[in-house]
């Protein structure tokens, strides 16, 4: 019961429970809406640790089982935060831009990969001294922004089993793109959102940074800890088997 007051309090402190103003709510989000006060939605934060405690249950899972979970948050309040927490957990993550077909055309993304790897091996040699001055100075700006776009899932050599999600109304291509690959979602979602289009959300303020941090950091450490879980049964069944 501490564990859930604790949680709750973080919560509360990191302003997770305000929504939007009520003028701009999506009538879908009714059941994780608490109260309205000075026309600004209130979230029952109830609802946010259910859907939490949920998510954290099945991240445990979906790592346990060796898969990848694909952080996705480039709204300029998340992307530092999501681009530390999945790497903090060694899953990839999208902060900066969602490129069309990183799922559905997934083999073309790999494919421009190459060419940020090439560009890395270019710039670090002394050829690049070898082309003119414009040359290299097109080749450092399509460098920089390769690196931005994909730089965090240069790590991901297969698709995903799951995406976390902050905000889906932002992150609405990533959704469709999930969706019509049949790779289930999970989100943070705020009182503007339409839950229908995620598979496990979480209601709760999806524009503080200090919201989008916390829930982060709760989701990363979700995945780090359904990591060692599945070194420990790992180690106990090698162990076993040689008894």
């Amino acid at each position: 019961m501490s564990e859930v007051q604790d949680l709750l309090k973080e919560l509360i402190e990191a302003g997770v429970h305000f929504g939007h103003r009520a003028s701009r709510w999506n009538p879908k989000m009714a059941p994780y809406i608490y109260a309205r006060k000075s026309m600004i939605h209130i979230i029952d934060l109830r609802q946010t640790i259910k859907g939490l405690l949920q998510a954290r249950k099945y991240l445990g899972q979906v790592v346990g089982g060796g898969s990848l979970v694909l952080f996705v948050g480039t709204k300029r309040q998340a992307g530092q935060a999501i681009a530390r927490e999945a790497a903090r957990c060694g899953m990839p993550f999208v902060s900066e831009r969602w490129l069309g077909g990183a799922l559905t055309n997934f083999r073309t993304i790999r494919s421009r990969l190459g060419r940020l790897e090439e560009l890395e091996a270019l710039r670090g040699s002394e050829e690049l001294n070898t082309y003119s001055k414009k040359m290299q100075s097109a080749l450092n700006r399509e460098y920089r922004k390769m690196f931005r776009n994909l730089n965090g899932i240069r790590s991901m050599n297969r698709l995903p089993e799951c995406l976390v999600v902050f905000d889906p109304k932002k992150e609405r291509n990533a959704i469709r793109e999930a969706r019509s690959l049949g790779i289930p979602t999970l989100a943070l979602i705020d009182t503007d959102c339409d839950p229908d289009l995620v598979d496990l959300p979480i209601p709760g303020n999806d524009d503080g940074i200090r919201s989008i941090e916390l829930i982060a950091r709760l989701l990363a450490d979700a995945v780090i800890a359904g990591k060692q879980g599945a070194e420990g049964a790992s180690k106990d069944n090698g162990e076993a088997e040689k008894e």
